[in-house]
């Protein structure tokens, strides 16, 4: 095919003439003062970033005497007798008058003073705006006046009450405000101190955010973390939900197989791949900033995802694009950003400038589409199509294609949703004719998944009935994900929400892993002084233990079984304590993949042992082996390590091993 006449040499161009340069400086800040504590940070944090761009600076308080004076004038009925006596009472208005015109004057100029005073320290150019009216409507008429880059404000003010996370002043003016707002989370932390995370999802304007985090870091000389998130349960839940209100003929097409196949091959794949783009794109763009960054991919909730995430890290600033990738001309806010500006823990900076990247913005530059490629995409879902038209266009790009097609269309779709995507119309088609089915029943047991005990135990401390359905499904979910046939412990924690809970549960979950982690892991001595007895066995445990055949396994599953229930304070092992701990030996077992080269005699030797601990039983060979510098194992070395533990009396011969502690 010829290319278009619309086609631009990449070699010969500049990319400079593709690519704005986004102009990352604040010239003019307007911060609201009032005095309190997330105010009085506000303004220094305000003052540290006009230093860097020689900002001049503008603090603004609005005080409401009108409504003070209306309000005193309803009051009046309520005075005490002698305070209604008209020559009084006239008194008492004239005294109030002057109180509230000058007083509330007064104190606003106090405020813009103390600013005033703070800015005088820097050399910055300084204006003061007192305000009179309505606090949020004149704060964000005079932050949309067009003289202004940045508004700064703490998210409480003085009528902050324990467990207050933004006041409504802060909600009202961030919704509305037209210019980047930094909102003040912690009094007592300069959002200077860093670490920072920037939050991106492949939006224009979290792009922006991105180059004013670069600035910032580069700046202050802070790391900087870049993540994004995306949400691989949803659609779980939704499906499980649609299942539920399906006719038999109509659910054949909610099988598992099918269900596992759409969600694990397009949504969950395609997903994935699509937001780990925008963490490559994002590498990219700081190699030409000559900084260095780390990239993590969350899942979850989003918003979820991030407030946990910059809560692990400690992080003094946050941020994100006001709205995301999937706004519509008509949204203030997004639902991302407006769950992060009430909930998150740290500062927040939500930015509504602009940028596309340059790999995006010489793409849509130089590429035109095919007729047969536009029909192609609007067949595409509308509230993915931004996400699916930047892949495309990264795709061809990196194939050097200036003219897409719809077989490109298709090809860089197939490689962002493999195999199921071929299927995708067939099963839209299938969906949409179960639509119409009338008559419903529920489709049983699709879904069910066995929950260990503790698991469970966690689930139904969630009370809402709602929240318990969605939270047992996000956890399937997840277990399903990691190819996991029950869901545990750590399944479920992900998506608890009492913080106090989690944090029982995560302990429990961590003493209990610990213990379990490594079967063979307490033959040995658990503290120096503590030796591991030969404690009484109940008569089906020793039947079941005898049915390993004698020597080695059986030897070291005694001696684990023994060190094991020891360290738990259990006096006498039962069958199903047992049978337990040769569960676990199972699990380990099936996950170890051999590294080395094994001769056909040393691979005879160990699969004599039950397939329980053959893998396990390998992988303590190989690491043997490895210390060895031996490239191949053979009959010898097996020999020799199984010498050892049994002249050792512990499973992990390494010295340095931690896990011989217990």
């Amino acid at each position: 095919m010829q290319e278009s006449s619309n086609a631009v040499n990449l070699e010969t161009t500049k990319i400079d003439e593709f690519v704005p340069q986004l102009d990352t400086a604040y010239r003019s800040i307007l911060m609201a003062v009032d005095s309190s504590d997330h105010s009085n940070r506000a303004t220094d944090d305000a003052i540290e970033l006009g230093q860097l761009y020689q900002s001049e600076i503008t603090a603004s308080h609005v005080y409401a005497a009108q409504m003070h004076d209306m309000r005193f004038k309803q009051m009046e009925g309520g005075l005490p007798e002698q305070f209604k006596e008209e020559d009084e009472l006239e008194r008492q208005r004239d005294i109030h008058d002057s109180l509230i015109t000058k007083g509330l004057s007064i104190i606003t100029d106090s405020y813009l003073i103390q600013a005033e005073n703070a800015c005088k320290k820097t050399g910055l150019t300084f204006k003061g705006r007192s305000l009179e009216g309505k606090n949020y409507k004149l704060l964000v008429n005079e932050a949309n006046n067009g003289q202004y880059d940045l508004l700064v404000m703490g998210s409480l003010g003085l009528g902050a009450i324990a467990g207050s996370t933004i006041g409504s002043v802060c909600e009202r003016v961030v919704r509305r405000s037209a210019i980047d707002t930094l909102v003040i989370k912690q009094p007592d932390r300069s959002i200077k101190e860093g670490p920072l995370v920037a939050a991106i999802d492949g939006s224009k304007q979290s792009y922006a955010a991105l180059i004013t985090a670069f600035n910032l870091a580069k700046q202050w000389s802070l790391p900087l973390q870049v993540i994004s998130a995306f949400d691989p349960y949803y659609h779980y839940v939704a499906f499980n939900r649609i299942a539920d209100v399906l006719s038999d003929e109509a659910g054949k097409v909610f099988k598992f197989k099918e269900q596992e196949q759409l969600h694990e091959e397009i949504i969950d794949d395609g997903l994935a791949k699509i937001y780990q783009g925008h963490l490559e794109v994002a590498e990219q763009m700081a190699e030409e900033w000559g900084i260095g960054i780390e990239t993590h991919l969350l899942t979850g909730k989003p918003h979820h995802a991030i407030e946990e995430y910059v809560e692990k890290i400690n992080a003094s600033l946050l941020i994100i694009g006001k709205i995301g990738i999937h706004c519509d001309d008509e949204l203030d806010i997004g639902g991302n950003s407006e769950n992060l500006l009430r909930n998150s823990c740290c500062a927040l900076l939500l930015t509504q400038r602009e940028y596309t990247p340059q790999v995006e913005m010489i793409a849509e530059t130089t590429t035109t589409w095919s007729t047969q490629a536009e029909e192609a995409m609007r067949r595409i879902p509308p509230f993915v199509q931004n996400m699916a038209r930047a892949t495309i266009l990264r795709y061809a790009q990196a194939e050097g294609h200036t003219v897409i097609t719809a077989s490109i269309v298709e090809e860089a779709t197939k490689n962002m949703c493999p195999a199921g995507m071929r299927n995708l119309d067939n099963l839209v088609a299938t969906a949409t004719e179960a639509k119409q089915v009338k008559e419903s029943k529920p489709v049983a047991g699709a879904f069910n998944m066995d929950w260990s005990v503790e698991a469970d135990e966690i689930l139904q401390q969630v009370s809402d009935n709602t929240l318990r359905n969605n939270t047992k499904m996000r956890a399937e979910k997840r277990a399903l994900t990691e190819k996991s046939t029950i869901v545990a412990v750590e399944h479920i924690l992900p998506f608890v929400v009492n913080p106090s809970l989690k944090k029982e549960q995560q302990a429990a979950a961590e003493k209990k892993q610990s213990a379990s982690k490594c079967p063979f892991s307490s033959m040995g001595k658990m503290d120096s002084d503590v030796e591991v007895i030969d404690l009484a066995w109940h008569k089906d445990a020793l039947s079941r233990l005898e049915q390993i055949p004698q020597g080695t396994s059986r030897d070291m599953t005694k001696k684990a079984t023994n060190a094991i229930a020891q360290q738990q304070n259990i006096d006498t092992i039962s069958l199903e304590f047992l049978e337990n701990i040769l569960s676990i030996f199972n699990s380990g077992s099936k996950n170890v993949k051999k590294t080395l080269t094994w001769h056909d005699e040393a691979e005879a030797a160990i699969s004599k042992a039950p397939p329980m601990v053959q893998g396990m039983l390998a992988q303590e060979i190989e690491a043997f082996a490895k210390r060895e510098n031996l490239i191949e194992v053979d009959l010898k070395t097996v020999t020799v390590v199984k010498k050892k533990w049994s002249d050792e009396g512990r499973f992990h011969l390494d010295p340095d091993d931690s896990r011989n502690n217990g």
